[in-house]
């Protein structure tokens, strides 16, 4: 069974279509944030249920459906909330209905490895950051009851190996922060784990953060991101 392995979609409906059609998959798993910064969230939300995925919730699915903020890093706080009231008009009643009842983490057992999905880390499903440097890495792994982590949320695409524990990060889909603007993903097939990118019409996205109103700013900010695959020298600051 080859098993496709997808985060932080953002709302970037060409960028997911390109990594569903980039190659041959059994299966879907989505570790969250389906919305937020992009100009197509419902559509994506669509696609993804279709594909009938395993999800998980990510802080920006959790923000859109309670009107909580979504705590990313406040140099993102500004591209966040157009983008937010953007997917809040966006998504009907029902697709908000289903991002509001995701779980936030869950099991998948395949190819022999006992797989822990959430979109931060275990001790914290939604907000916390950790590199593939990061040495609280140890803790998680320590603690959870698992072989295998698939997470996502730092738009960072790596894998890292913690004593008997494999980390797997298949980046973004939607706005790779990595240096790289193709999207990003993972595949899982006969206990090899393998990190794929694909590339996408990003000017089709950046046409689209226009078209739906996504104020200049915002939009000038984030297309830098898709272009680039880099966070702008201002939001570092």
């Amino acid at each position: 069974m080859r098993t496709l392995v997808i985060s932080d979609v953002h709302g970037n409906l060409a960028a997911l279509r390109a990594v569903l059609d980039a190659e041959p998959w059994d299966e879907l798993v989505c570790l969250g944030d389906l919305v937020g910064y992009g100009p197509r969230p419902a559509a994506c939300v669509d696609l993804v249920r279709e594909a009938g995925a395993v999800l998980v919730q990510g802080n920006h699915d959790r923000a859109v459906t309670e009107a909580v903020l979504p705590r990313c890093h406040p140099a993102f706080s500004s591209l966040a909330e157009p983008t937010l009231r953007l997917a809040r008009a966006d998504l009907g009643p029902e697709e908000l209905g289903f991002l509001r009842g995701l779980p936030r983490w869950s099991f998948l057992d395949r190819d022999g490895f006992r797989g822990l999905l959430v979109h931060a880390a275990p001790s914290d499903p939604l907000y916390r950051y950790l590199g593939p440097e990061d040495p609280a890495w140890q803790t998680e792994a320590d603690r959870a009851d698992a072989d295998l982590f698939l997470v996502g949320h730092t738009h960072l695409q790596f894998l890292v190996r913690v004593g008997e524990v494999t980390i797997v990060n298949p980046g973004s889909v939607g706005q790779p922060k990595d240096g790289r603007p193709e999207a990003a993903y993972a595949l899982l097939e006969d206990g090899e784990i393998a990190l794929r990118r694909a590339r996408y019409p990003i000017e089709d996205t950046v046409r689209a953060l226009a078209i739906r109103g996504v104020p200049p700013e915002p939009r000038r900010l984030l297309t830098e991101i898709l272009r680039t695959g880099r966070v702008p020298a201002l939001l570092r600051a």
